[in-house]
């Protein structure tokens, strides 16, 4: 049983369903980045804890072609934390914050044996990039190159250094790219849980299913949290996609249309 999927269905809400609640304009997310499950505090600096814990809580927004605007951080502080390692944590939440037009403005502190953060997001945005939207015959495709996560993930479980650079460090959001291609796509969201995991909840979201045009390699389907995108649009569009996606810099690879059937990709869980 996918207990996550579980938990949410006994949610009643109408707003429950997308990496962000849609309440009019603006956009309601939260996120954990907890020790032992996301990361391992002998792997990663504080600075780069801070960043990353920021960076996939603001992808959940620019994933859904949302402007970020205020954040609230709740942290777990270990007793053997430093001073000076609260200073680096938190200097490096707000500094990505900064980047992305988002100002942390409060939240919570409690003690604790592990590092835990967790982040709620308020966003703005006119119009929103939802899960549902797909529709019969759409390009599926996705952003970037898939598999550097997963990849640098099993080097640091082997005891080895991983690039500063490394997707699993430092993810790269696709804001220009969404921000330009909104008006184009059907459907969207970032692949957080792995490709194969996120196509299958677009696919059960808008009971539809696929064809798969390209073949993708494994490493590249199970490697969670990319925090690139799974985008939908009309193959008439494709195009002009292809130009959009040139002018940020963006890789977009077409690998599936959605089709009548029940077709799904294997999934399973990338968190240890």
């Amino acid at each position: 049983m996918d207990k996550e999927a579980y938990l949410i269905s006994k949610l009643q809400s109408k707003y429950v369903g997308d990496d962000a609640a849609v309440v009019g304009k603006m956009l309601y997310s939260m996120d954990a980045f907890f020790e032992g499950t996301h990361f391992k505090r002998e792997w990663m600096s504080m600075a780069q804890i801070g960043r990353k814990a920021m960076l996939v809580n603001l992808s959940d927004a620019i994933a859904m072609n949302a402007r970020p605007k205020y954040a609230l951080v709740t942290v777990s502080i270990p007793k053997s934390m430093t001073t000076d390692e609260i200073d680096a944590l938190m200097q490096s939440m707000e500094r990505t914050a900064a980047e992305y037009g988002c100002e942390i403005i409060g939240g919570d502190t409690i003690g604790s044996d592990k590092l835990h953060i967790s982040i709620a997001l308020i966003s703005e945005s006119e119009y929103p990039l939802l899960r549902k939207g797909l529709q019969m015959g759409d390009l599926l495709a996705y952003t970037g190159l898939l598999g550097e996560s997963k990849r640098d993930l099993e080097s640091l479980f082997n005891g080895k250094s991983i690039a500063p650079n490394s997707r699993f460090y430092e993810p790269v959001l696709r804001a220009e790219f969404i921000y330009n291609a909104r008006p184009l796509l059907h459907a969207g969201m970032d692949i957080s849980d792995g490709l194969y995991c996120d196509v299958n909840k677009l696919l059960d979201m808008n009971n539809a299913g696929m064809e798969i045009l390209a073949k993708i390699d494994d490493a590249q389907g199970f490697s969670g949290e990319e925090y690139e995108m799974l985008v939908a649009f009309p193959k008439e569009h494709f195009q002009e996609i292809e130009k959009i996606a040139r002018e940020s810099e963006t890789t977009v690879s077409v690998f599936a249309k959605v089709a009548k059937n029940d077709t799904r990709f294997p999934c399973k869980s990338h968190h240890f």
